[in-house]
């Protein structure tokens, strides 16, 4: 299947990383692909630059967010939650239109400090917010509550654990359900429509603190029954 990753952060390689290795087809999608290669500095969190992961991965390509949309039929959102309608906005309406867009994102400000607060919640969410921008896509809201390692890696905790897919279209959440179990989720549980999305969403607070508590993003949540 030929993908779009839109984020060439951490979690948009750690997407790209994996799918690659599935064997699917990987297009990332960034600003300025020139700029993205000519990025000489690590970023904040140590990560190596693009440069030196894309050259160990040499079957992911590197294109705008536009090229990558377009060849794709399923988009994956992994974009800073603030920029995330801008972005999809240069990928195209119409580069969209139609197609699984995987939102991992989330709604954090940083603007205040840390810990970061929401800017939509409650009534609203991210995930709704893209649908509504781009009525003929397919949202589908997951993995936004794990660190990035476990998005991909599940199988790195100790035991099972949760992942939540939200969305209106039942055939999109039946391609995302396919690809969560690929990445080695055993325990799918679909939320409902998409405005289910703003209690993942609003779990994002909490899942800080515990990071902060535990000292390590290596954990997830399991819902028990």
């Amino acid at each position: 299947m030929k993908f779009a990753v839109l984020g060439t952060g951490s979690v948009g390689r750690a997407i790209a990383d994996r799918l690659d290795e599935l064997g699917h087809d990987v297009l990332i999608g960034t600003r300025d692909p020139d700029a993205t290669v000519a990025r000489a500095a690590a970023d904040d969190m140590g990560n190596p630059t693009y440069a030196e992961w894309a050259a160990q991965h040499p079957r992911v390509r590197l294109g705008s967010f536009a090229e990558a949309a377009g060849q794709a039929e399923v988009v994956v959102n992994a974009t800073n939650g603030g920029a995330s309608l801008d972005v999809l906005a240069l990928a195209g309406a119409d580069a969209l239109a139609g197609k699984v867009i995987i939102d991992i994102a989330n709604p954090l400000d940083f603007s205040q400090g840390m810990p970061p607060t929401l800017f939509v919640k409650d009534t609203d969410s991210l995930a709704e917010q893209i649908q509504r921008a781009f009525p003929s896509a397919r949202v589908v809201k997951t993995l936004n509550t794990m660190t990035a390692a476990l998005m991909v890696r599940p199988a790195e905790l100790a035991e099972g654990s949760s992942v939540f897919v939200s969305g209106d279209d039942p055939q999109a959440k039946a391609v995302v359900t396919a690809l969560l179990q690929e990445f080695g989720h055993s325990d799918v549980i679909d939320l409902g429509n998409l405005s289910s999305a703003r209690g993942t969403e609003m779990l994002l607070p909490v899942w800080l603190r515990l990071w902060a508590a535990l000292g390590t993003p290596m954990f997830n949540f399991k819902i028990v029954r």
